[in-house]
């Protein structure tokens, strides 16, 4: 990573990595089925309930930042700290809403697969972007950052 460079240098964009991880278990799903929950579930209910809450936290988490005025695409300068919103109870309300996303989608589908690649997308957010976002914050904002990250949880 260059540590004069302005962004967090992650190694994918996280929407690309989730769209990835859907693709992935909707083909496998398709090539392999895998259910996993009991017939009897209102399962697709319950999913898609999940999967709107999700993505209320991803708009909200995404809509909060952009009136800080800072940038939403990891391939930007960050400008500020957004301590506003979801990023009272968590500093990455938008990969959490995305992973809770594919909970949501797995549940309604009824797709394990969509759980599989869940992990492989929850550890390429968490080693591949949240980590160099942390150290790209702590290397510009410092101290503010700092007591930002004591306060508030990585996840919940």
């Amino acid at each position: 990573m260059d540590a004069t460079a302005d962004t967090a240098q992650v190694v994918i964009r996280p929407p690309f990595a989730w769209g990835l991880a859907v693709i992935a278990g909707l083909v496998l799903h398709w090539l392999v089925p895998w259910p996993f929950l009991p017939d009897h579930l209102p399962a697709g209910w319950l999913g898609w309930i999940i999967f709107m809450l999700a993505l209320a936290l991803f708009v909200w988490a995404i809509v909060t930042i952009t009136k800080t005025g800072s940038n939403v695409p990891t391939n930007r300068p960050t400008t500020a700290i957004v301590e506003s919103g979801p990023y009272r109870f968590t500093r990455n309300p938008i990969y959490l809403g995305m992973m809770l996303g594919l909970v949501g989608l797995a549940v309604a589908l009824d797709n394990l697969w969509l759980l599989v690649t869940l992990v492989l997308f929850a550890l390429t957010i968490r080693y591949g972007v949240v980590a160099r976002e942390e150290r790209y914050l702590e290397r510009k904002f410092g101290a503010v950052y700092g007591g930002y990250r004591s306060r508030v949880r990585r996840w919940l």
